[in-house]
């Protein structure tokens, strides 16, 4: 299907891999020009800027607050801005429980997990609102809605971008701008599978095999599989398309291959 993102301008941050450099791969061979930012410029990412003009690859630490607007102002040197994605973000098993949480590290997790987002939305308003109209995309996670323990300070943080996004739609939708987010379960990324993801953390911790770690996140899911960065990045573009998406917004897209029961 035709998205019509041809002459699109995007900024995806987290871009440089996983579901952020599946979603700058998707948005460019749709049509868009994509600012890919990312703390490191990794040599995917570094390939996907040369192979074309459609992908502009940027160094980027968006825990520094001055960040955005200077994204932001990139971004609009290429055209009109209509399209943000908020990828940011990352998580650390608490194997020790709530209590060895400290402040810190809860201050910290909501920087990276909720104020990117904030600070990066906010930076890119003016120009949507510019635009006449604009899609903001946030990636958050299940564990929004499904909080767990062992990620309890993510799962906050995730929590409150979903309500953030909520309460934000509400406000510039007559402006033509959409809000919405796109929660996964366990994805296929190095954030669970890669030397320090979360396999290799309860792995160490629990004294069990990585592999275990993994088969039983798959049996968790009625699919019995991780989902694909690309799956993640199908559903980012759907929600990025005016044509196809043009009066969705405020809503929660939960891809976990059934691990939620819930309605």
């Amino acid at each position: 299907m035709d998205l019509a993102l041809d002459g699109t301008v995007a900024i995806v941050t987290g871009a440089g891999r996983g579901i952020g450099l599946a979603v700058t791969r998707m948005l460019a061979a749709e049509g868009a020009t994509v600012v890919a930012a990312s703390r490191t410029i990794t040599p995917a990412l570094s390939r996907l800027g040369t192979e074309g003009d459609a992908v502009h690859a940027v160094i980027a630490d968006l825990t520094d607050p001055a960040v955005p607007e200077k994204l932001v102002g990139r971004a609009v040197e290429l055209g009109p801005l209509t399209v943000l994605v908020n990828n940011v973000g990352a998580v650390h098993p608490r194997t020790g429980g709530f209590s060895s949480v400290t402040d810190d590290e809860w201050m910290g997790t909501f920087q990276i997990d909720t104020m990117t987002a904030i600070r990066m939305t906010r930076a890119a308003l003016p120009a949507l609102r510019g635009a006449g109209r604009g899609s903001v995309v946030t990636v958050a996670s299940v564990n929004a809605r499904l909080p767990d323990p062992l990620v309890i300070d993510y799962s906050a943080a995730k929590a409150a971008l979903v309500s953030f996004s909520k309460s934000l739609s509400k406000e510039v939708g007559a402006d033509g701008i959409r809000v919405n987010t796109v929660s996964p379960g366990p994805v296929a990324t190095d954030l669970w599978l890669g030397d320090g993801g979360v396999a290799a953390t309860l792995s160490a911790t629990g004294g069990t095999e990585r592999s275990d770690v993994v088969e039983g996140a798959e049996s968790s899911m009625v699919t019995g599989r991780f989902t694909s960065p690309e799956e993640v990045a199908a559903l980012v573009a759907f929600l990025a398309s005016d044509l196809v998406a043009g009066n969705i917004t405020g809503a929660d897209f939960v891809v976990d291959g059934g691990l939620t029961a819930e309605l």
